[in-house]
């Protein structure tokens, strides 16, 4: 990426920031992030979502492969944030609303494990809520200050990806017959 290419998203990126707030800091929509941010912190919100989904003993392979994929998209979503070490934003009009574990920003591992969850348990909740889920999530990371978007849209489609595949093998007739 060249130094021009590399500037003009990082205004993209300040701008969005900036806007997000303008639009939604005074509004309920910040508690309303703070939770999700709760909720997602090292992928606990989602992981417990998938063993509440297999203790209900409907549809148990699919709630074990959903929430394998949450767990390994978290996991590389972690590695690619201490191989990158992108610092969070620190704009002065954009303060952090929420805390977080580290200073490293890319990718968002909140975005990367809620786009898996959305992958791995659309099928049981549907593509919908699952959908909405991951929108109202990326955007809360902004809102909250505590990510870039280029941060959260990178985080979802790798988490996506990482769901896909951990999908696709657990869940292939190929991989029940190996089981069986």
């Amino acid at each position: 990426m060249t130094a021009a290419r590399g500037t003009g998203l990082i205004r993209l990126d300040h701008a969005v920031l900036r806007s997000t707030r303008r639009a939604l800091g005074e509004t309920p929509a910040v508690p309303v992030a703070q939770g999700m941010s709760h909720f997602g912190e090292h992928a606990l919100g989602w992981i417990a979502l998938g063993a509440v989904g297999w203790l209900s003993g409907r549809r148990r392979e699919e709630w074990v492969a959903g929430t394998v994929g949450v767990v390994a998209a978290h996991a590389a979503g972690v590695v690619v944030k201490r191989v990158v070490r992108r610092v969070r934003p620190a704009l002065e009009d954009v303060p952090a609303l929420v805390s977080t574990p580290s200073r490293l920003s890319f990718p968002s591992a909140h975005s990367t494990s809620t786009a898996a969850a959305a992958v791995g348990f659309a099928p049981m909740l549907g593509a919908p809520v699952m959908a909405t889920a991951t929108g109202a999530m990326l955007v809360s990371r902004v809102l909250l200050g505590v990510h870039y978007p280029s941060d959260v849209v990178s985080g979802a489609a790798l988490g996506a990806t990482v769901a896909t595949v951990v999908r696709r093998r657990m869940t292939s007739p190929t991989s029940r017959k190996a089981r069986s």
